[in-house]
């Protein structure tokens, strides 16, 4: 619930733009469990179902007023399967009638979920919408949902390629196109880890992660809660540390310090148009300014914040230099690397309070987590614009930009 001096405090909220544009009023997500850890006793229905509840308390509305809820999951079979993101607001006991969907567009699908619910809302469709995402890693294996007998969906004359760990083989193609070496992703996975600790250090992931109930599992007393409350996969990190690692891929530049980590989590952002969140007396936090999902080249698999990005950039009327801050989802260092030096863009600007090499990335959820974070630093630093921008599975890149009102 709200505490003094939060954001969700309410006022009457002057119309400068479109009664229909689609604002965000409240946003939240769990701290990141990493793979075995406090959040794997929770299924994904529960771990949504926080987030869902918090956005709704954090607004002080009504669980019926909201109309559709769109989530992102990515491995979508077992305890992820039938809709999980129904099957997580139905968990909450409240009104059923509100409509529930959920996407798959791999990494970006909690992105995408943002995008369409904002996208409702300026078609007056609805007037309240939930954009979330989810993923229990930890329980539902990446991988699981896939089916390699007949029926796959490649045919014979499928024309690209896409072996096991396809993602790696992008991110090694990418930095040796690049001439990135391994010191310099050593250097960038130290950094994200340096940026995340000094990040929970001074609080800035206060505002933005709802603690979260989780059986004490790992304490031998499965009967008992105990609260999460930072992210987990944060650790001491140094060069010469990373420099003992082995390559995920022979003769490659990756490890696991430097990709993203196996992670439990989700996040959720309640989006309003600008219209009812001043019948509602909420203050409008930010608007959806632009927002794309474009694909790219397979043969390097994870191109897709530079495409995205480009696109989005010539679409909105935007420069780079408008972004006062960019999160750049740190599947591999290589990715944020590249996207860097084709956008000339300082590493000061980028991922600030860290990324995925350090605080995780459940697949379904990323996409919402970074806006949420972007949207707390915009407030944080008193700035205007956020770009955040995804690589994702199928050669897919998707890209927001978020504008502080």
């Amino acid at each position: 619930m709200p505490q003094a001096g939060d954001h969700v405090e309410r006022e009457r909220v002057s119309t400068t733009d479109s009664d229909r544009a689609p604002v965000i009023v409240a946003a939240a997500r769990t701290p990141l469990g990493k793979r075995g850890g406090s959040l794997s006793g929770l299924k994904a229905v529960q771990l949504l179902r926080h987030v869902l509840l918090e956005v709704i308390g954090r607004a002080g509305i009504a669980a019926g007023d909201v109309e559709q809820i769109i989530g992102g999951c990515v491995t979508q079979s077992g305890e992820q399967s039938l809709n999980v993101t129904r099957n997580a607001w139905l968990s909450t006991g409240m009104d059923p009638g509100v409509g529930c969907s959920t996407v798959d567009v791999s990494c970006g699908s909690a992105q995408q979920a943002n995008h369409l619910i904002a996208a409702l809302i300026t078609a007056d469709v609805l007037d309240i919408g939930i954009a979330c995402g989810v993923e229990s890693m930890s329980r539902v294996p990446m991988g699981t949902n896939l089916y390699q007998g007949p029926g796959h969906y490649k045919t014979p004359d499928y024309p690209w390629d896409d072996p096991p760990k396809a993602q790696f083989g992008g991110a090694e193609r990418i930095a040796s196109r690049q001439g990135i070496s391994r010191r310099q992703a050593d250097e960038y996975g130290v950094l994200s880890q340096q940026r995340a600790s000094l990040a929970w250090e001074l609080g800035r992931f206060d505002r933005e992660v709802s603690p979260i109930h989780v059986p004490a599992v790992d304490e031998g007393q499965p009967e008992r809660l105990r609260l999460v409350q930072r992210d987990e996969g944060l650790r001491p990190t140094t060069i010469d540390g990373l420099a003992t690692l082995k390559p995920t891929i022979d003769e490659g530049i990756h490890t696991a310090a430097t990709t993203s980590q196996v992670s439990d989590g989700a996040a959720a952002i309640l989006w309003m148009s600008r219209r009812r969140a001043q019948e509602l007396g909420l203050r409008p936090r930010a608007r959806l300014r632009h927002q794309v999902v474009t694909g790219a080249d397979p043969y390097y698999l994870l191109d897709g914040p530079v495409e995205a990005t480009r696109r989005i950039l010539h679409r909105s009327g935007l420069s780079i230099h408008d972004m006062d801050i960019v999160e750049v989802n740190e599947a591999f260092a290589a990715v944020v690397l590249n996207w860097m030096s084709a956008f000339a863009v300082d590493v000061d600007q980028v991922n600030v309070n860290g990324g995925a090499i350090a605080l995780g990335h459940p697949l379904g959820a990323s996409g919402t987590r970074l806006l949420v974070s972007a949207l707390h630093e915009l407030e944080r630093r008193d700035a205007a614009m956020a770009l955040v921008a995804m690589c994702c599975g199928g050669s897919l890149g998707t890209a927001s930009i978020l504008e502080r009102l």
